[in-house]
């Protein structure tokens, strides 16, 4: 019965860890995806217009 003590834990993790990837692939894409690139998309713009000034007046 040690073996079976022993594979436990791998199995256990191996599942969750399927289970993840699978949770993972089904997210991407669907009703949300537009929603989600405009909020990055937006992060972005906001990240680059605070960086352009002070870029510009480091000179």
């Amino acid at each position: 019965m040690d073996y079976v003590a022993a594979l436990v834990p791998p199995v256990v993790m191996a599942v969750a860890f399927i289970a993840l990837i699978v949770t993972i692939v089904k997210s991407q894409g669907g009703a949300n995806k537009a929603k989600e690139d405009a909020a990055v998309d937006a992060a972005f713009a906001r990240a680059e217009a605070a960086r352009q000034p002070a870029e510009g007046s480091g000179a």
